[in-house]
């Protein structure tokens, strides 16, 4: 037998034993605390016809998408991101609903990416999305939501990082600059390239008073001090009002009692297109990337066909996984299973063994039933 046939592709992994029995318990925990904000399960397709997941969307880029074809030779790719999956599956369904829509989804993403740095090809997300509400109120309670999920398995040292793009896109429309160098310059925003920023605003011939403000902004994050600063730098109302709702969204988070858990980050820019309001991740020690992701995205559903303001999040179990057991986090195991053994060939023995294994089983031991001379 070709031994490569023993070893999985790279990016992807077998997850088995006492590591999977972990991480059940940690999706259970989390899945625990998003039904109790009345969150409601709902399973989509891993794959999804092409368009779906397409630039226009303004998700994962073609280039990391795993694509294939079926034998209508329709385009049809694994899923990278659930949230256009649960914008198409709402406008599908509940195309007429107006009241909040709210769902929590569990499986895996699939992003053929090429510069892994640790980072899995097939990961498994959970998530909730709550669809027909524009409120900050909707913000507070996603954000909440992660704190409060987060806590339960066992987290502690955690920060949720809130930002908002209309504040950006507020300055790059008051700069006068185009579609095109606003989605350059979110990129080398989002990735703390300032250098690769301030260049492409001196080769775009930005008024160096909105330079300056661009670039200021990008460096701003911590805490209300700075989106106090921030809004002195501004005039344009979507700017304004981008703040105004962050200082009310940090008045929701003190009444549900996570507001320590929280900062501000003006420079955060998501890499998805489509979101459009407040966007937040969580970070921790012992993970170099985000554990949550998520945000608002009110445009999303028209896409599908329903114009419904939408807000969601998706917390990467894999990595939250890893953090728990960097930072030594007690995950409880469940009981070991017990071997009950019988006489192989001896009819009375079996019978006899066979009633004390469903005995066991009916405590809620697990238990398995062994032949005599088998190695456990």
């Amino acid at each position: 037998m070709d031994k490569k046939l023993l070893h999985t592709p790279e990016g992807v992994r077998d997850i088995y034993g006492k590591e999977y029995a972990r991480k059940l318990w940690v999706e259970n925990r989390l899945h625990d605390v998003i039904r109790g904000y009345g969150y409601e399960d709902i399973q989509t397709p891993s794959f999804e016809f092409f368009d779906v997941f397409s630039k226009e969307i303004g998700t994962t880029p073609s280039k990391e998408l795993y694509k294939f074809f079926d034998k209508e030779n329709n385009t049809l790719v694994l899923r990278p991101d659930f949230t256009p999956s649960i914008a198409r599956c709402a406008a599908k369904y509940f195309m007429e609903e107006k009241s909040p829509i709210r769902f929590s989804y569990l499986g895996n993403t699939f992003v053929n990416t090429s510069s892994l740095q640790g980072k899995l090809k097939e990961a498994t997300q959970m998530g909730a999305e709550l669809i027909n509400d524009s409120s900050v109120e909707a913000d507070g309670e996603m954000i909440s939501l992660v704190i409060e999920a987060l806590q339960a398995v066992g987290l502690e040292r955690f920060q949720v990082s809130i930002g908002e793009i209309e504040y950006f896109k507020g300055l790059c429309e008051e700069a006068g600059l185009s579609e095109d160098t606003e989605l350059a310059l979110r990129a080398f925003i989002s990735g703390k390239n300032y250098f690769a920023a301030q260049e492409l605003l001196n080769e775009c011939q930005a008024a160096e008073h909105y330079r300056d403000i661009l670039l200021k902004a990008a460096d701003m994050f911590g805490n209300m001090s700075s989106l106090s600063e921030a809004k002195a730098l501004v005039k344009n109302s979507r700017s304004l009002k981008a703040i105004e709702r962050l200082e009310e969204l940090e008045d929701i988070l003190k009444a549900y009692g996570v507001s320590d858990y929280v900062s501000f980050d003006l420079s955060m820019l998501s890499k998805y297109n489509y979101y459009t309001g407040v966007i937040f991740k969580a970070y921790t020690y012992g993970v170099g990337d985000a554990i949550v992701k998520g945000g608002r995205y009110d445009n999303l559903l028209c896409q599908f066909g329903k114009a419904s303001p939408a807000i969601g999040f998706a917390l990467v179990i894999d990595d939250i996984l890893g953090a728990l057991t960097g930072q030594r986090v007690e995950i409880p195991c469940p009981e070991p299973v017990k071997r009950v053994y019988y006489e192989k060939g001896n009819a009375a023995d079996y019978q006899e063994k066979l009633g004390e294994a469903k005995r066991l089983r009916r405590e809620g031991f697990p238990v398995a039933l062994t032949p005599k001379g088998v190695q456990a």
